[in-house]
């Protein structure tokens, strides 16, 4: 009862702190037409001009809806798939640092693209922390053509080895289409690396002990 009536009085806190972030949606929503007219060539591009002017000290959150524009028009002409109003919601908290909750079937995979892409434009590495190393391996191939229009490199880290997203592998045993097998350090290297908690954690403990 108390629950209910400071959620009437005050509103519910999840929807207010979304609510602050419908701007930046709007803000991507209006930058489609200008994306969708960029050749492949330009949208790549795109990858080098947020990178210099992150090098000139413009912070993240402003370059947010060109990065997120960049990322759906990606995704649009690689996988076929576009990111939905509440998906640009979803990224945009990621990047905030808080939890988005998402159901089943809600395409949280495609979510963290967006968030993924823009942190990795400041050339530190960013790791995405999946639960196995099937999750790691399939999302790094399902999303890996992405992040490869955009001049971005993927690999995912496997118990015993790690592999780097490369189209034009296309000999390939099943299971396994377009990664090339490489060493941790080169999947360290990518701009984005995909593995488990276990492979990173025990890889920080050798490298540390």
């Amino acid at each position: 009862m108390v629950a209910r009536v400071i959620k009437k009085v005050f509103g519910d806190p999840n929807e207010r702190a979304l609510k602050k972030h419908l701007n930046a949606v709007e803000e991507v929503n209006e930058l489609e037409p200008e994306f969708e007219r960029l050749t492949d060539e330009e949208l790549l591009g795109k990858t080098a001009e947020f990178k210099a002017r992150i090098a000139e000290d413009e912070p993240l959150a402003d370059i947010l809806p060109e990065a997120f524009a960049a990322a759906r028009e990606a995704a649009k002409r690689t996988i076929r798939q576009r990111h939905y109003d509440v998906q640009l919601l979803g990224g945009i908290v990621l990047h905030s640092g808080a939890v988005a909750e998402m159901k089943t079937g809600e395409g949280k995979t495609l979510v963290a693209t967006l968030a993924v892409y823009l942190n990795a434009l400041e050339g530190k590495g960013v790791h995405l922390v999946t639960v196995n190393d099937y999750l790691a391996k399939r999302d790094t191939q399902w999303m890996g053509p992405i992040y490869h229009l955009l001049g971005l490199t993927v690999s995912c880290l496997q118990h015993d080895t790690a592999y780097m997203f490369d189209p034009d592998v296309t000999d390939a045993p099943v299971g396994m289409a377009h990664l090339r097998p490489i060493n941790r350090r080169e999947a360290y290297a990518a701009d984005i690396t995909h593995g488990t908690n276990n492979e990173f954690g025990f890889d920080y403990l050798r490298d540390n002990m």
